[in-house]
């Protein structure tokens, strides 16, 4: 194990009928930062962020999400829910004696975090969130769409935009599922890459046309071998990733996509009219062309929404904690000290 990684532990807790595992570094009387990853990663996705909260003495958390790693595997699609992922992190931070925590999102994980802001700031002293912006992702796929660059994305060619791919799994689940479960390796090899080309910016992203092309890959009935970007994870990494993956399939991060209804229902109940007053850092991903922040109107709702909103931008594409951790531990810990210091480590007398 690497010496960064030495001082996190692994737990499992039982949240009434549900089981949640989860990595924990820090602590265990120290400000609570919980942080959360979407599709189709894991707690262990937070290896880097872990030891450098816990060593200014915060105790950082970050669980598998259910149907991810060893939490429990649900079979039907609505136990897949924004609302049913908030319930399980409020049901964790009770079971750890906690009134508040900061929350950290990514991906899918930034959509739970951003519901369970918007629906519970009391359990909140702060939230910050990497690549994905506020009230876009949990309200739905038509308010994703509704903010398309069109310059990059015509209409008439690209009528979902860079989403499209998100359409694929609502109507052709199962062969979604099926590619990405026929060889997990060659899944996380393909999928976890970064992409800083000149002009990728104004070019239209591949998961624009998986529709059209038959599916991820072109339609391949597996994920072809691509070479390992360690820029972004190294091969034990992959190894953790393949292992948990040929564990559980990918039903469970899959089923993210297909709750798109029950969100927007979930996201129209928000207390404070949907707006945000606690403390919000946001972390823009310069080379990530799906969630394009840097030239499209996609973190508008955010910046509409969030009244105490720090933005940064870390050049990165999408995986950014694994990527960049330097950065992104930078960007945490001044935002944290600077923004948010009554949740700060106090030192002992």
């Amino acid at each position: 194990m690497p010496h960064d990684q030495a001082s996190i532990s692994q737990h499992r807790i039982a949240l009434g009928d549900h089981e949640m595992s989860y990595h924990a570094a820090g602590p265990e009387n120290g400000p609570l930062v919980i942080f959360a990853r979407g599709w189709p990663e894991l707690g262990y996705s937070w290896r880097h962020q872990l030891p450098t909260l816990a060593g200014l003495g915060f105790r950082a958390i970050a669980p598998d999400l259910r149907g991810h790693g060893d939490s429990t595997l649900y079979p039907d699609f609505k136990d897949y829910s924004m609302e049913k992922h908030v319930g399980d992190l409020l049901a964790l931070l009770s079971k750890l004696g906690r009134e508040r925590a900061v929350w950290v999102g990514h991906d899918w994980g930034a959509g739970v975090i951003w519901s369970l802001a918007s629906h519970h700031p009391e359990r909140c002293h702060a939230v910050a969130n990497l690549c994905v912006p506020y009230g876009v992702l949990e309200h739905g796929l038509a308010g994703l769409v509704a903010l398309v660059d069109r310059a990059v994305y015509p209409a008439a060619e690209y009528p979902a935009g860079q989403w499209d791919y998100q359409y694929f799994y609502e109507e052709n689940f199962e062969r979604a599922t099926t590619v990405f479960d026929a060889n997990p390796a060659g899944a996380i090899k393909a999928l976890f890459r970064t992409d800083s080309r000149p002009g990728a910016r104004s070019t239209p992203a591949a998961t624009a046309t998986i529709r059209r092309d038959g599916g991820w890959f072109g339609g391949l009935e597996q994920a072809p071998d691509y070479p390992l970007d360690e820029s972004v994870i190294s091969a034990a990494d992959l190894d953790v990733y393949t292992a948990a993956l040929k564990k559980t399939g990918f039903f469970g991060t899959d089923a993210f996509y297909m709750n798109h209804t029950a969100n927007a229902a979930y996201a129209a109940n928000s207390a404070n009219d949907g707006y945000l007053d606690m403390p919000v850092l946001f972390l823009t991903a310069s080379y990530d062309y799906v969630c394009e922040c840097v030239a499209s109107k996609l973190p508008a709702p955010m910046r509409e929404r969030c009244r105490n909103l720090t933005e940064r931008t870390v050049h990165s594409g999408h995986w950014m904690a694994q990527e960049k951790p330097l950065d992104v531990n930078n960007a945490l810990t001044h935002w944290l000290a600077n923004s948010v210091p009554a949740a700060w480590p106090q030192p002992p007398l």
